[in-house]
């Protein structure tokens, strides 16, 4: 019995033993692992350099506005159906002709409308020099800015399109184009000679719809 005894009880001594070595080598498992991570996180450190919280005030705010989304495929649509418009022959009776140069005015606009132009009653919120360029560049330039001026809410323009003396014979090219064109703008109720001082046969003063009341 007293054998049993103290094989037991050498059984038991063995095994806590044991257990004891198995939970100091996983405790020296952990402080290896440890001293790993703390050696990589300096290594990292290192070859990174120092690095500084930014403070929160410093961060800028975007107040910029977001540009609303234009619809190109409507604008090229209507400028092209701008340009075709304009291609066309107008009436040339359709042109008033004054004492000093081609006028035009919409059926239904009085002609003191014309006088008033002429004398710079509306002040010029636009302006376009046709100078230089070819006919299909002039005709695609004139639609576009009668197209956006109109768009933005203008309502008086100048398009200056030369007195022809740099052109062969001294005759104007553009002249009688740009007349027709704008004839055939919906946006222009009139249009006519523009002034000495603000360009004499060499520029027109054109007048775009709601201002035949002003």
């Amino acid at each position: 019995m007293k054998a049993r005894g103290l094989n037991a009880l050498r059984g038991l001594r063995d095994e806590l033993a044991h257990r004891a070595a198995e939970a100091e080598q996983a405790r020296q498992r952990e402080v290896a692992a440890h001293k790993e991570a703390l050696r990589l996180q300096r290594q990292f450190a290192d070859a990174v350099g120092p690095v500084h919280t930014m403070p929160q005030h410093s961060l800028a705010a975007s107040t910029r506005a977001q540009p609303m989304p234009e619809p190109r495929q409507t604008v090229l649509d209507e400028q092209a159906a701008l340009r075709e418009a304009m291609w066309g022959a107008v009436n040339i009776e359709s042109l008033l002709l004054t004492d000093d140069g081609l006028s035009f005015r919409r059926p239904g606009v009085d002609a003191s409308v014309v006088t008033r132009l002429r004398r710079g009653q509306w002040s010029i919120q636009g302006e376009l020099d046709l100078h230089g360029l070819r006919r299909e560049q002039a005709r695609d330039e004139l639609a576009s800015f009668v197209r956006t001026a109109a768009r933005r809410g203008a309502r008086c323009l100048r398009v200056v399109h030369g007195k022809g003396h740099g052109s062969p014979g001294k005759q104007p090219v553009l002249k009688g184009k740009v007349h027709k064109w704008l004839a055939q703008c919906a946006e222009v109720i009139a249009f006519t000679q523009a002034s000495g001082p603000e360009g004499g046969a060499g520029a027109l003063l054109v007048l775009l719809a709601g201002t035949a009341k002003a």
